[in-house]
């Protein structure tokens, strides 16, 4: 559409409003019940226009074709004056505090009061007319959050914050007429309210009646530095800005042009920051002296590992070392540590975390599409009619995901969800599926016998695109919804109704999580889901929203795109593959060993059987995160030299002959992989404390210490080096990322952008067709019993994250102070379990102390816990069972029983 603001001809998109014609125009009106994040609430009536021959609110009146708008005029400008010495005038004298000068409008500029300060600076509104009575009060309450009554001018921005993109709905307005002022919808302290901390009503106010503990008012702000990064807690991939000033963090906000926050965040990213100044900071290295860990200088923690390598390999060969690497390393780091292993040791032994959630993921997806990542961007997972969100909670554990997937949902998107528990958006599903844990095949068979029995296929797209339906036809005769309630607990009609929504929808996509792939027959689960898109003509080939994996740690994708892999190069070429290893061959120097090295579980199991001389891990406290951690421990024990990187003094850490001190997310360069396989820059906010160094400097100095030169002098020289031997990284680069922000891989072509959309013309499989799998349905490892009656399911808490390393040092305990088993009220009686009392949960592997907590959010017969807190020993409860494909951990399901502790 074409308008004119104030006689300049403007051209605008169809349906937008007056006040984006006038920004468009570069013009500015006063918005102080308007955040662009937000519907439009018109309520202020500070951004008066004269449009259609009417003085009107421009950010509610639409604009239309050939609109002539007047925005300057004297008299409308005296109008938004009035406006605003309205507002001003219920303040308290000196809650508008003094702005020296008009400014860029600005999400860092705005906080705290600037806003009104700022609007009130342009319209020549003095700070004196604010003289309301004030005496409203203070809510200190919370440990990120302050409230200031007193500043409140009602606009509802912070309520809508709360509902439209949080999608809490924690907050509301209270009171009539000047006394009306925001409050948790529970009534009571903001920190025993449903607010999950997100942050998003502290960006959003334009009064400071919302502010964040320590954060400068806007006058003492121009001499912060502002640096751009991405947040190192989930693998959503939020676009974090960290305000410093002397080497300390002021704050951390969203950044407003995020690709998949879009200024939005969570209580972990926007918050959770206190642990890089913790007082249990490693700083200086640790070497095991006399039995106990003693600081050392560099120079002898290096000679120890050099020394432990050497005597390793020479008493075992290089398949005597084993090096787990890290989600939370950067694609740089991890790709160092995977050549070190392969250049100057000469083994396989490589792997990551991913090992413990996704690997399924990577196996599965890999052989029924061809790559081993998600199939669309979350942003077309957005534009589904229906979503089929399978084992996971987004709403606790990808927050920012969560929110925008409910958003979608209370729009009218339909939600299939199919979760144990009934949490999250389980509350909100069109059809909830609560199968048995360990049912998923069973389940999704189910769902695809219902497809082909009614005639709900894509026919045309299975003949072109599919191979394996005869096959997998057979098989369903075996699922029908009759016998999948029998396996599953999920009622036939049920069944029925779940298949009907996915299988009528137009633009389906499935959403899936750890649920899925922590099981015995995790693979399988991943491939009998997928199964369901395929049949559904719902991926690739220009056809609905795909399959799509919600990854738990920050680079748990990367460290295996940059090839942390026992079987995988960079960029997934097989080490068996003579032409991905002559590739990389080339790139080095140096011949690639082209046998397969051990699994994490396998490294441990080598270890314990004294074929293990060496194991380096990095950022990662198997301790307490692996299951089956007594089995862990020994492994430990047994090991000649154990070297560790972390943070903190772990559990793992303790149990180490050499501790190097770590950097955190917040003090490194490199880059990030996110859920959708989006390549992200991550800069250096902090200098680092003390002696600690980033893993991409220990690795050279390690490798060094054994006269090895990597290269790679820089992280963007690995990126750069990676594009060299992997291809579908050839067009990455880290000056790239910075022309031009987050690009998804496959990226071949450093003049072309990556893709975001995967198989558009055909599957990466040899023959370009979609594999469908008949894969039978086969039980858990484990079952619930007469002497372990209860199923254990561990997952995440909104809080906390992982071990809880980083989260229980900062304020995130105050929200969330404890462990916590989660058990329906009927289990409750029947064990003799009071709410809010300890009980001890039993396995066959080892038993853990937790607080009970009755709810019906569990299923009767299933209990929950989260594993954030390593004192409580969850993951010595858990067993040993992992996928038959990937040798993923079965955390989902552990037979256990309860016993009360009362003194």
């Amino acid at each position: 559409m074409r308008v004119r603001v104030d006689g300049v001809p403007v051209e605008i998109a169809e349906g937008a409003s007056l006040l984006d014609a006038v920004r468009a125009a570069g013009a500015d009106v006063p918005t102080l019940c308007h955040d662009d994040r937000l519907p439009p609430a018109g309520s202020c009536r500070t951004c008066l226009v004269r449009a259609f021959g009417h003085v009107v609110a421009a950010c509610v009146t639409p604009a239309s074709d050939g609109a002539e708008i007047e925005v300057a005029a004297e008299e409308l400008r005296a109008l938004r004056r009035d406006a605003v010495e309205v507002i001003v005038s219920a303040l308290p004298p000196g809650a508008v505090p003094p702005s020296p000068a008009p400014s860029p409008r600005g999400l860092e500029d705005d906080m705290g009061g600037g806003e009104l300060a700022r609007v009130c600076a342009e319209l020549g509104v003095a700070p004196d007319v604010a003289r309301g009575a004030g005496g409203r009060g203070r809510d200190d309450s919370h440990p990120y959050i302050r409230l200031d009554r007193d500043l409140c001018i009602a606009c509802g921005r912070c309520v809508r914050m709360c509902a439209d993109v949080q999608g809490t709905f924690a907050l509301t307005l209270t009171g009539r007429g000047a006394d009306t002022v925001v409050a948790p919808g529970t009534g009571g302290a903001w920190a025993d309210s449903d607010c999950v901390a997100c942050g998003g009503c502290v960006t959003t106010c334009p009064t400071g009646a919302l502010t964040e503990p320590g954060l400068p008012a806007r006058a003492s702000r121009p001499d912060l530095t502002r640096t751009r990064t991405t947040c190192g807690y989930c693998g959503v991939g939020c676009s974090l800005e960290v305000l410093t000033r002397d080497g300390e963090i002021t704050a951390v906000l969203p950044d407003l042009d995020g690709p998949v926050n879009r200024g939005h965040a969570c209580v972990k990213g926007r918050f959770a920051h206190g642990f890089v100044r913790s007082p249990e900071r490693l700083t200086r290295p640790l070497v095991r002296r006399d039995g106990r860990l003693e600081p050392a200088s560099w120079a002898e923690a290096l000679d120890r590992v050099a020394r432990g390598l050497r005597a390793a390999v020479a008493e075992g060969g290089p398949d005597a070392v084993a090096a787990i690497s890290s989600a939370r390393a950067t694609n740089e780091e991890n790709y160092l540590v995977q050549k070190f292993m392969r250049v100057a040791i000469g083994t396989n032994n490589v792997d990551n975390c991913s090992r413990l959630c996704h690997a399924p993921s990577a196996a599965g997806l890999t052989a029924s599409f061809g790559l081993a990542g998600g199939t669309d961007s979350f942003d077309d997972v957005e534009r589904a009619d229906c979503l089929l969100l399978v084992g996971a909670n987004p709403v606790e554990a990808h927050p920012v995901v969560g929110a925008r997937l409910l958003q979608r949902v209370l729009r009218g998107t339909r939600l299939i969800a199919v979760d144990p528990r009934a949490v999250g958006l389980a509350r909100h599903a069109d059809v909830h599926l609560r199968p048995h844990p360990g049912t998923n095949v069973a389940l999704f068979h189910g769902l695809a016998h219902v497809l082909l029995a009614e005639g709900l296929a894509d026919e045309e797209f299975l003949r072109l695109h599919a191979a394996g339906l005869p096959e997998l036809t057979g098989l369903l005769a075996e699922y029908p919804p009759d016998r999948v309630a029998v396996l599953t607990g999920v009622p036939a009609a049920d069944v029925v109704e779940a298949a009907r929504l996915y299988g009528r929808a137009e633009r389906p996509a499935i959403v899936y999580g750890l649920g899925v792939t922590e099981h015995l027959h995790g693979t399988d689960g991943v491939r009998a889901l997928a199964n369901l898109a395929i049949l559904r003509g719902a991926v690739g080939i220009g056809r609905g929203y795909g399959v799509n994996p919600l990854r738990g740690q920050n680079n748990v994708q990367g460290a295996s795109d940059m090839g942390a892999l026992p079987d995988s190069l960079p960029g997934y070429g097989k080490v068996t593959d003579p032409v991905a290893t002559a590739r990389a061959t080339e790139v080095w120097g140096v011949p690639v060993p082209t046998r397969p090295g051990l699994r994490i579980p396998e490294m441990f199991a080598a270890a314990r059987a004294g074929r293990l001389g060496a194991l380096w891990i990095i950022g990662e406290d198997v301790c307490a995160t692996d299951p089956d951690a007594t089995r862990v421990a020994e492994a430990l024990d047994a090991c000649p030299l154990v070297v560790c990187q972390e943070l903190f003094l772990s559990e793992t850490a303790r149990r180490a002959d050499v501790v190097l001190p770590a950097a955190s997310w917040l003090e490194k360069d490199g880059t990030f992989v996110n859920f959708d396989r989006r390549f992200q820059r991550v800069r250096p906010a902090l200098p680092l404390p003390g002696e600690a160094g980033t893993d991409f400097a220990a690795v050279h100095a390690v490798a060094a210490a054994l006269g090895v030169d990597l290269g790679c002098v820089t992280p963007a020289d690995a990126l750069a080096e990676c594009a060299r031997v992997a291809p579908m990284f050839a067009g990455l680069s880290h000056a790239r990322l910075d022309r031009e922000g987050a690009i998804p891989w496959p990226c071949p072509d450093p003049d072309r952008p990556g893709e975001a959309t995967l198989y558009r013309e055909r599957f990466a499989t040899p023959d370009g067709r979609a594999r469908l799998a008949a894969v039978p349905y086969l039980p858990p490892g484990e079952s619930p019993d007469e002497d372990y009656p209860l199923v254990l399911v561990t997952g995440r808490r909104w809080a906390h994250y992982n071990s809880g390393s980083m989260t229980r040092r900062t304020d995130n305990l105050r929200l969330d102070a404890e462990d916590r088993l989660d058990l329906h009220p009927s289990d409750a009686v029947r064990y003799a379990v009071r709410d809010g009392e300890p009980v001890v949960v039993e396995s066959r592997h080892g038993q853990a102390t937790l607080t009970a907590r009755l709810t019906d959010e569990a299923a009767q017969g299933q209990v929950f816990c989260s594993f954030h807190f390593p004192s409580s020993q969850v993951n010595t409860v858990t067993s040993g069972h992992s996928d038959i494909e990937t040798s993923c951990p079965e955390y989902k399901v552990t037979a256990v029983r309860l016993k009360p502790l009362r003194k």
